[in-house]
């Protein structure tokens, strides 16, 4: 027993943040997967920026590309595309082990769409046919434009993992989104049992963006609120997913609860532990995505203490009425997280398709 394995038993599935040719061909995701008893998988633009910057396990694929005359974009997705293709079938087992619950890879639609539906839902169609695997996820931002089309993905029985999570107000939406994808993919006559989502939560950055402005208030009360509201955000989007999936669901029969997915848990302040936000956010039916420095803190280090999300939605309510007190605007910290979020991801990519198009000449 590891204390991934303990975090597991308390109900919270852990994925690795990171994924790259170099992990694949090389033996490491595997061995990782075996000793550190990680169950999927997760990518985004800046993971597969970083892959491919670095080293030279790309060039063949980049060469058979180039040669057949693929532009910067196809190229990038092409390459992106084989990864997942190869973490899905290392993670097969799991997915069959655990029903389609773990066993997931994820995959983002390009970033630049977050405010185009049309070519949000093109994409991840294309995404989900190309990959060509039924453990595949396809993350799809939760951005006012690209809600409706979570909607039709999963309408058209793509497993969607919605990311760029920042506020209850907003997972609110992810939810309805997820269910009325649901009614309409049981609509069209789709085995809806078939159809998993995760809504992700980014917890370490509210707290970034949190902290800045305690410190530029500088007050004692305020400053005693510092690392207080990405744990206390979680949990109470947690507090919600209990209030929409576990009494009344609202869903069809044979469909899946959105789990709760906590993303961005490595700590930025060095002067927090290293685990708080796992130890903090462990709980039924929940997943952690976590980097590999991470991981392997909650491997060496430990310190669960059981279910920390159920029962604590009045705790953390007090946090962010205190966060108030103290005149942080919480609905000016959301909107900052989210269009830097979404930034951040589209400059990666943008290296990422600049630095490949030089390959490509």
């Amino acid at each position: 027993m590891t204390y991934i394995d303990e975090l597991a038993e308390i109900g919270t599935s852990t994925w690795l943040d990171d994924l790259s040719r170099d992990r694949i061909t090389s033996g490491n995701l595997d061995e990782i997967r075996a000793a550190k008893s990680i169950v999927g998988v997760t990518t985004n633009p800046a993971i597969f920026a970083k892959a491919m910057s670095g080293g030279n396990a790309y060039d063949v694929q980049l060469a058979e590309l180039k040669a057949a005359g693929s532009n910067v974009d196809e190229a990038v997705y092409a390459m992106s595309i084989k990864d997942v293709q190869d973490a899905c079938d290392l993670f097969a087992d799991v997915f069959a082990r655990t029903d389609g619950r773990d066993g997931r890879v994820s995959i983002e639609v390009d970033p630049r769409y977050a405010a185009d539906e049309q070519r949000t839902v093109e994409q991840a169609k294309e995404l989900w046919r190309l990959v060509d695997r039924e453990n595949v996820m396809i993350k799809i931002p939760a951005t006012d434009e690209s809600l409706p089309a979570i909607t039709a993905a999963l309408a058209e029985g793509i497993s969607v993992n919605v990311t760029l999570i920042f506020s209850v107000d907003r997972y609110k939406q992810v939810i309805e989104a997820y269910k009325e994808g649901i009614r309409r993919a049981l609509e069209a006559g789709r085995d809806v049992s078939t159809i998993h989502s995760v809504a992700s939560f980014f917890v370490s950055r509210m707290d970034t963006e949190v902290d800045k402005r305690l410190e530029a208030i500088g007050t004692e009360e305020a400053l005693a609120l510092r690392g207080k509201a990405g744990i206390a955000n979680a949990r109470l989007a947690y507090q919600l997913f209990l209030d929409e999936f576990q009494v009344e669901p609202d869903l069809p029969a044979g469909a899946h609860r959105q789990r709760p997915l906590w993303a961005s848990t490595g700590v930025k302040n060095p002067e927090y532990p290293a685990t708080m936000y796992v130890t903090e956010l462990a709980g039924p039916h929940t997943v952690n995505t976590m980097p590999e420095a991470t991981l392997d803190a909650v491997l060496e280090l430990g310190g669960l203490h059981g279910d920390t999300l159920t029962g604590f939605a009045g705790e953390a309510r007090e946090v962010f009425d205190r966060l108030e007190s103290v005149g942080v605007d919480l609905d000016d910290v959301v909107r900052v997280l989210e269009r830097e979020g979404v930034d951040k991801f589209v400059d990666a990519w943008q290296e990422l398709l600049e630095s490949m198009l030089e390959n490509l000449r």
